[in-house]
């Protein structure tokens, strides 16, 4: 970038990548604004990613074996149809993946940022807009930078804004507001158990399984990641169905935070569906965790036209969302800034290096919005016959619905 002053609005995951992109493509100043004032480290959520695409971005230089990390080898599908204690197996499918905890990833990520990079923690982002103060560029006429107004009314203005806040974003909404996320209809219910609550027998569940439970109305998955500042392990489970109706509660609408823990209602209608079809073992793993461990997040879609537009940009789940059963939300938003840095790095001017990171990474979001959309008909808004499946049908099922897997675990970069 050979200077600049930089805003990176949004400091998770994908804000701490962003802000190291920026600082190695050579931007004079960096400034992070997260509106969380929590410790985002606190939070227990695990998440994976698939082993080729992890070897690409540790080349990177964004993850490296340090992270504290959990192997996965297996997807086994089960129903809970017999007395078999952990449940009837169906099917196995390949799972390369490698699991974390959502906190120590980002907390390693975090500790990458350089000192010189200003990060500050309940700072609320609520407008962005373009400034043309400057005049036509290299690449003609259009904003040169952009203002950004902060919760309290003071104002700064940068060279360039990254967009990192996830879907309810205030950089996206400055670049397209006639564009917001829309509710898929179903809701992904997540839980997180501490590894030694498990019940036993302990060879129910091998460590290297991603076990995935079948039911009429949906499915869920569950894994192994590290525990709280990679100590010890806990159990990460995703439970995917169509919610009830409840009065009040609007999870449809993408501008209401969705609430932190469960809802009792949301909890009789999961408890209501773990009775009826879950083996014995899986319905002992979601009684045993506790309601402050557990969230809701309504499943949305989102893939805006364009990445790049003016000098604002954005990357992860604020340019496209990548449904949770594709295996590629945090991937994606890691690919995002590695190709960000090449692009800006790489190119004669800013202007080109955003053009060049469009250019890339916006097919990328159109095809993951794609690939969820057919993995969520797939395994929770028509699902099928689980109890007609075997291994054969399963991998057939699979290979139909993943459309041979093709950017199940992330896109190669590049390609």
């Amino acid at each position: 970038m050979r200077g600049g002053r930089v805003a990176v609005v949004g400091g998770s995951i994908a804000g701490c990548a962003a802000a190291l992109a920026a600082v190695r493509a050579g931007a004079a100043e960096v400034v992070v604004y997260e509106r969380a004032a929590r410790r985002l480290q606190d939070r227990g959520v695990g998440l994976a990613i698939q082993q080729d695409r992890y070897a690409e971005l540790e080349a990177a230089g964004y993850v490296d074996a340090r992270m504290p990390w959990v192997r996965l080898a297996r997807r086994v599908w089960l129903l809970g149809d017999t007395d078999a204690r952990g449940g009837r197996e169906f099917g196995v499918l390949p799972f390369p993946f490698r699991s974390y905890n959502w906190g120590s990833l980002w907390t390693e990520l975090r500790a990458r940022v350089p000192e010189k990079v200003a990060y500050h923690s309940g700072a609320a982002v609520e407008s962005v807009t373009p400034d043309a103060g400057r005049g036509p560029g290299p690449r003609g006429p259009g904003p040169r930078g952009a203002v950004l107004r902060l919760a309290g009314g003071a104002e700064e203005r940068f060279d360039l804004v990254i967009g990192a806040d996830g879907y309810r974003s205030v950089v996206r909404a400055a670049m397209y507001p006639d564009i917001a996320p829309r509710y898929a209809g179903y809701l992904a219910w997540r839980g997180s158990l501490p590894a030694e609550r498990l019940p036993g027998p302990r060879e129910t569940w091998a460590e290297q399984d991603a076990a995935t439970v079948a039911f009429p109305e949906g499915h869920m998955i569950a894994y192994r990641i590290p525990g709280p500042y990679g100590r010890g392990a806990s159990v990460n489970w995703v439970f995917y169905a169509v919610p009830p109706d409840v009065p009040g509660l609007r999870l449809d609408d993408p501008t209401v935070p969705p609430p932190r823990t469960v809802t009792a209602e949301l909890m009789e209608h999961q408890e209501k569906v773990v009775a009826r079809h879950f083996p014995p073992y899986w319905r002992e793993v979601i009684e045993r965790t506790r309601p402050r461990d557990t969230l809701v997040q309504p499943i949305f879609d989102l893939a805006v036209p364009h990445f790049a537009k003016g000098r604002l940009v954005l990357l992860g789940d604020s340019a496209a969302i990548a449904r949770p059963h594709t295996g590629s939300g945090a991937v994606k938003a890691l690919q995002d800034a590695t190709v960000l840095e090449r692009a800006l790095r790489s190119a004669e001017d800013c202007d080109a290096g955003l053009a060049a990171y469009d250019a890339e990474r916006a097919p990328i979001g159109r095809a993951v919005l794609e690939l969820g959309r057919r993995l969520g008909r797939a395994q929770v808004l028509s699902v099928p016959d689980w109890a007609a499946m075997d291994q054969r049908s399963t991998e057939e099922w699979w290979r139909a619905a993943s459309e041979g897997e093709k950017g199940f675990g992330g896109h190669a970069l590049g390609g």
